[in-house]
Order: structure tokens, then C-alpha cells, then sequence
């Protein structure tokens, strides 16, 4: 995987409104009604990172969900990245609904 340039990860980002770019990784948090839900993302989640053998540094407290995610071999963020940041965004808009 190539590491993107930080203009191609604004240009991507625009698809992307819940998340930012620093510290060579995009970033998200996102906010559920309850833990229960929170943690029913998470585990939606983490089947497509074994799907994409791509795993995100996240933490949760309570109905709280942050993620970042890199890619730790090319040292910066790559297409893995954002294929995975849309697989994100369907699970949580579908809990949404």
C-alpha cells in the first residue's frame, strides 16, 4: 500500500464528513443511544477489519466510539484506510436508522 498524500486525504475526506486527518492517521468518534448499541457497532466492525485484515486503534466509553486508523506499514494512511473508514460509516448509519 503507497501512503496518501495529505492532499489526496482531504480531497478523500470530503466523502467523509465525520472524519479529520492529523497526526498521520483520519480520526471519527462516533456517539450511540447506549453502550449496548456502541458495542453492537463495535462487533459489526471488527468483522470487517478480519475481512479486510485491517484492525483500527479505537476505544469506547459507554455509547462513545473513537477510531483512528492508519496503516502502520506504509506509515501513514493508504486506500485500505478509507475502504474501511466506508465500511465504518454503513454500520453506523445503519444503527442509526
Amino acid at each position: 500500500m503507497t501512503k496518501l498524500s495529505p492532499e489526496d486525504i482531504e480531497k478523500k475526506l470530503l466523502r467523509f464528513p465525520e472524519w479529520v486527518y492529523e497526526n498521520e492517521a483520519i480520526h471519527a468518534e462516533f456517539e450511540f443511544e447506549n453502550f449496548k448499541d456502541c458495542f453492537s457497532a463495535m462487533c459489526r466492525i471488527a468483522f470487517e477489519c478480519e475481512a479486510l485484515n485491517h484492525h483500527p486503534n479505537w476505544s469506547n466509553v459507554y455509547n462513545v466510539l473513537s477510531i483512528s486508523l492508519s496503516t502502520h506499514d506504509a506509515g501513514g494512511v493508504t486506500d485500505k484506510d478509507f475502504k474501511l473508514a466506508e465500511a465504518i460509516e454503513s454500520i453506523v448509519e445503519e444503527d442509526e436508522e
